[in-house]
């Protein structure tokens, strides 16, 4: 399939199986305004996905490579459940909405769990059903090594990224029956400058479907930078 694939087709090769490469595959990219999101989205497209970019400010999806770039307040359920009966069919959801703050008080605690596991909440309770139903789904999330050496300094931040994780695991748990859905966890210790690239994350996501999923469900893949 060298095309992607209209709204209300069918996706993966008309979902009759497996192939390398994310080719003509719908690929939802949260976050996708983000440095990272931008990386991700660019290494899709050119992977040859159709890439549709969510995020919460349209001005700047505006300059994201994408196939479809469409504004939504991924903390808002209600706005989350309609846009993925809106969307359709999907065979990958990346989430990169993210955030940060040290410390342990109770607003920074709110802002990380709206941000981060909320959105996360979200978007895999909507779009589960469609990437139950591809032949080959992927989902991903980046989590930190706060979560394996989480300091009281940080602590908000840790527990917050160590339960997105168990909430990915469980989704993995429910996939592995079918074999045909891999949910996965990248962990970095930071993205960008001094950290992992993120061109590092796009080329990781993009390769996502070199593996079968019953290989990848449930991984959780260290990406270290050159400096870590």
């Amino acid at each position: 399939m060298t095309g992607a694939p209209s709204a209300h087709s069918s996706t993966s090769a008309d979902r009759s199986g497996s192939s390398a490469r994310p080719v003509g595959r719908r690929v939802v990219v949260a976050g996708a305004s983000s440095d990272a999101g931008r990386a991700v989205c660019a290494a899709l497209m050119v992977a040859g996905a159709h890439v549709i970019a969510l995020g919460s400010n349209a001005s700047r999806l505006a300059s994201v490579p994408a196939s479809e770039a469409l504004e939504i307040d991924l903390q808002d359920s209600t706005a989350v459940d309609a846009l993925a009966a809106r969307i359709g069919p999907i065979d990958g959801l990346i989430h990169l909405v993210g955030g940060w703050n040290a410390g342990r008080d109770d607003a920074g605690w709110g802002d990380l769990e709206r941000r981060i596991l909320h959105t996360l909440r979200n978007t895999t309770r909507a779009f589960e059903p469609a990437l139950a139903d591809s032949t080959d789904a992927r989902l991903l999330i980046v989590s930190s090594t706060a979560v394996d050496a989480p300091s009281w300094g940080s602590a908000n931040y840790a527990a917050i990224k160590s339960a997105a994780e168990t909430w990915v695991r469980a989704l993995a748990r429910r996939w592995r029956k079918e074999g045909t859905a891999a949910a996965v966890i990248v962990v970095v210790r930071s993205l960008g400058r001094d950290g992992t690239p993120v061109q590092t994350l796009g080329e990781t996501v993009a390769a996502l479907w070199d593996a079968p999923a019953p290989e990848l469900n449930g991984a959780r893949i260290q990406l270290t930078g050159a400096g870590e």
